[in-house]
């Protein structure tokens, strides 16, 4: 994409892309979600998301759950929610996600792309941050560039499962245990995935990996939070404020998101994820899905 702020897209449409933040994300204008798109149209979107990772649309009211669901199909096949039982494709979003993260790593083949559209937002705080980890990657110095090529890290859904003890709300204690219904999925992804639409390179990060695949702890702790800072450094992300009618769409593999808890009124967002593929390394290897066992039953249960 070129340098201006704006870009017009598609003249016939009137379909504009305006830059939100330097180097992710961006506010397309003049297009309406709900209701059938032309094939160019979702092209064109399709093209404008690998180009700045996440698209914002302000205003779509008639997007409710099933035109969100047929935008969504147009992207590719959904991915059924919760994950990975049950038949419904749409979730409802309540807690506080106030962690960096990419959607579902703990499976091997993560979602591709999500898509939330705001029904009860807060008055104030409650926004989401998306971080650029494509760009990340290419901040890297080389020679830790050269190292996180061949890593592989461990993902895990289990500190969700440790977390029954916590003192978290009955619905994100009820929304936990339909997501992962007592069971530890841990799958071993590379810490650089080779994009299969773009080609770039991007950090698999994100509060679901747990440590670098033959690492002693401290060190594996160490490169995790030495790489995230990459990641997570303010020219790397984009802030959305949102408001009801909201919609973002944004591509999970070559981003993490962080839901700010700063607020204390009903925030409810409603996402459905696009199916994605196993991430490939730079040296062609997939991920690999290590171990699926039941956890043990809470004390007491």
């Amino acid at each position: 994409m070129d340098d201006g702020a704006t870009m017009p897209v598609e003249a016939a449409s009137g379909l504009t892309a305006s830059r939100v933040a330097g180097r992710i994300g961006a506010e397309v204008l003049g297009v309406e979600l709900s209701g059938g798109l032309a094939d160019e149209v979702v092209a064109e979107l399709r093209r404008l998301l690998l180009a700045h990772k996440v698209l914002f649309f302000r205003g779509q009211l008639g997007l409710d759950g099933d035109e969100q669901m047929a935008f969504a199909r147009r992207l590719g096949a959904l991915v059924p929610a919760p994950w990975p039982h049950g038949s419904a494709f749409l979730s409802e979003v309540r807690g506080k996600t106030d962690n960096w993260h990419t959607d579902m790593t703990f499976a091997d083949a993560y979602p591709a792309f999500g898509l939330l559209c705001a029904v009860t937002v807060p008055a104030a705080g409650g926004d989401t941050l998306w971080a650029d980890t494509a760009s990340a990657y290419a901040d890297l110095p080389e020679a830790l560039r050269g190292l996180a090529d061949t890593l592989r890290g461990v993902h895990t859904n289990e500190y969700r499962l440790v977390m029954r003890d916590s003192p978290l709300s009955d619905d994100v204690e009820a929304f936990f245990e339909r997501m992962f219904n007592g069971t530890i999925y841990e799958t071993e992804h590379p810490v650089v995935r080779v994009h299969p639409e773009s080609g770039d390179r991007s950090l698999v990060l994100g509060n679901f990996l747990h440590r670098i695949q033959g690492m002693p702890r401290a060190a594996s702790d160490h490169l995790i939070q030495l790489l995230a800072g990459y990641a997570t450094r303010p020219e790397c992300t984009v802030r959305w404020r949102w408001a009801v009618g909201d919609a973002v769409l944004w591509d999970n593999r070559t981003t993490m998101h962080y839901a700010l808890g700063d607020y204390n009124e009903m925030r409810l967002l409603r996402r459905v994820s696009v199916a994605g593929e196993a991430p490939v390394g730079v040296d062609g290897r997939p991920s690999v899905m290590r171990t699926r066992t039941r956890a043990p039953a809470a004390p007491g249960a």
